[in-house]
């Protein structure tokens, strides 16, 4: 069994930052690309970072040079930066990860989601 929790979600500004944490436990052997989605009501969930293992990074356009991801591969913790916030980034961030387990499966998770709401 693998939990991802995450943290730092609330209610900010338009211009103001914010940094989202997710921490995984569990049966965990290894953890390989960890990322994050957001999602709006009515909406799909989109992609909004992801981060290798190595430490290669990926952004949606919409986010690029205002959020940045990172890892703590010790801790298997994730973050996100996220500065210079918009209206429109108000969302759930859900963090995600594909982990292998101690019985050697390799399985994707999330998390249960955190609120982001960035007010004009």
């Amino acid at each position: 069994q693998v939990q991802l929790v995450e943290s730092g979600g609330g209610l900010v500004q338009a211009g103001g930052s914010l940094r989202l944490s997710c921490a995984a436990s569990g049966s965990i052997r290894s953890i390989g690309t960890m990322g994050w989605y957001r999602q709006v009501p009515g909406k799909q969930r989109e992609l909004v970072a992801t981060i290798t293992g190595g430490g290669s990074t990926t952004y949606a356009d919409s986010v690029k040079g205002r959020f940045t991801i990172s890892r703590d591969n010790a801790k298997n913790i994730v973050y996100q930066q996220m500065n210079s916030l918009k209206p429109e980034d108000t969302a759930v961030y859900y963090c995600t990860a594909v982990v292998r387990t101690l019985e050697g499966t390799f399985s994707g998770y999330w998390g249960q989601g955190t609120q982001v709401t960035v007010s004009s």
